[in-house]
């Protein structure tokens, strides 16, 4: 069926059909060419290199793409993984960034609707009386309609819905790496607390017998009582910090657990009793700055959110050009149901109309004024991003190093307080020196290795916030088109 094109006395024109054809290629032409595509260039690019690997000799640089996506088994601990694995399945954070996913997926399907025909049947039964005479009268029918996407509007349309569900999908991953850092920060949290309770407790029946040592003494009048209360001091001091550590410790499980989706105390069992803390390896290799960013999903989120505004900003301006709509119709009418399907007698009718916005009040200038900020702010956003993960892995390679620095110090003074401590211990058995002394020594212990074990933890704890700065946790997908808009 073809478009008829008639005058005021109803008469066909050839010619008026042909000139509004060459019409409507004209303005087609023009509007085309009005929205062409553009390319987008943020004002942030990737370094060539991170400074902070030349104070980080354990740390490699590798120009070989990473596989960062189970980063979490380089700690070598099996209950962190079987940790890890049940979160991604049943985090609510997870659940909820795919639930988002699904909606953005029926979204884009949404939006290409718009490029189809639309076709509706209809049935109609009705009674007509006329001259005392009753007739039944039957008809059905098609309509079907359909607006081409001439300027691009509805394209545009499409790409910015691809576009967010490429975002969608980009958070969901970004929610994954967060949660694995999260699940394994917690849980070198917890084993660190336990250590430190071991510690406290170690302590604690050391200055248990020095107590018991001191008052042996002063029964036999080597020392004073004071000596005794000193050291009943110290006891009591060490005791008050076990309360404190043992609500930590369940405060780490009872994350762990929410974390895993699952009730605050449904893993005392299985994280009960104490272990060793994950240990970091002693040689890292990270990728160049320009494969961090390609790794980062939060990069990719904020990058295909911004193809989406510009997408959008596509559409704003081919609303100011034309529509063109194409409607037919096709029925029948019988004076029986069963002469629907013999029926002689049908209609049909094909339709094509141009609209143009000639005075909207500037509706449509400002429409494009307001998506073009909206764009800016996007690409703002995404240059904010980039900057943000680079901040991010240079502070966790500074952080690295000078935690492993810190934790060689610290393991040096705790062999030295340990070493001290028994010599004072000994000496004052002998009655060779005071009381205080062995006070002193005792004190600088328990700090000194609880220091060690925290330090430790830290060293771990920077590691995995490394990891996490460097987008691991997922398997990146491959990377979409750049970001393109609309001439303005």
């Amino acid at each position: 069926m073809r478009p008829r094109f008639r005058g005021r006395d109803g008469a066909r024109r050839p010619g008026a059909a042909y000139a509004g054809c060459a019409l409507l290629m004209a303005v087609v032409t023009t509007g085309c060419a009005a929205v062409a595509s553009r390319p987008v260039t943020p004002g942030v690019t990737a370094p060539d290199a991170w400074q902070a690997t030349a104070a980080a000799p354990d740390v490699v640089v590798s120009e070989a793409p990473q596989d960062l996506s189970q980063w979490w088994r380089q700690l070598g601990d099996q209950t962190l993984s079987d940790l890890v694995t049940r979160a991604l399945a049943a985090n609510l954070d997870v659940r909820g960034a795919q639930a988002a996913l699904r909606e953005a997926r029926a979204r884009r399907g949404l939006a290409a609707v718009d490029l189809l025909p639309s076709v509706n049947a209809s049935a109609d039964a009705s009674v007509s009386k006329s001259s005392g005479s009753t007739q039944d009268v039957y008809s059905a029918g098609f309509d079907a309609s359909w607006e081409p996407d001439v300027f691009g509007g509805t394209r545009h349309a499409i790409n910015a819905a691809q576009a967010d569900l490429q975002a969608t999908e980009a958070s969901l991953y970004d929610t994954q790496v967060s949660l694995v850092a999260e699940v394994a920060l917690n849980y070198v949290e917890l084993r660190t607390l336990q250590a430190r309770l071991m510690i406290a407790r170690d302590n604690l029946a050391r200055q248990t017998e020095t107590l018991e040592l001191t008052a042996w003494r002063a029964q036999a009048g080597l020392t004073s009582e004071v000596d005794v209360e000193q050291a009943r001091t110290n006891v009591a001091e060490t005791q008050a910090q076990i309360p404190a550590l043992e609500t930590s410790r369940a405060e780490a499980e009872h994350r762990l657990a929410v974390l895993l989706g699952e009730p605050p105390a449904s893993l005392h069992e299985t994280l009960a009793a104490a272990a060793p803390i994950p240990t970091a390896p002693q040689r890292v290799v990270v990728g160049i700055p320009a494969d961090t960013l390609r790794q980062r999903p939060d990069v990719r989120a904020a990058e295909r959110r911004l193809a989406a505004e510009i997408a959008r900003l596509g559409e704003a301006e081919a609303a100011r050009y034309p529509s063109l709509k194409l409607s037919g119709s096709l029925g029948v009418d019988a004076v029986s149901l069963g002469g629907l399907a013999t029926a002689t007698t049908v209609t049909r009718s094909l339709i094509g109309s141009l609209t143009a916005p000639i005075f909207d009040r500037g509706r449509i200038r400002r429409q494009i004024e307001i998506q073009s900020a909206t764009e800016e702010q996007a690409l703002i956003a995404y240059e904010g991003t980039v900057l943000a993960a680079l901040e991010e892995v240079e502070n966790a390679l500074v952080a690295l190093a000078n935690a492993r620095t810190r934790q060689g110090s610290l393991a040096a003074a705790a062999d030295a307080a340990r070493r001290a401590a028994e010599l004072a211990r000994d000496r004052y058995a002998a009655g060779l020196i005071g009381y205080q002394t062995v006070l002193d020594t005792e004190r600088t212990v328990l700090s000194a290795e609880d220091a060690l074990t925290s330090s430790e933890a830290e060293s771990t704890s920077d590691l995995i916030r490394l990891y996490k700065a460097l987008g691991g946790g997922w398997t990146p997908a491959p990377a979409a088109e750049p970001a393109t808009g609309a001439h303005k």
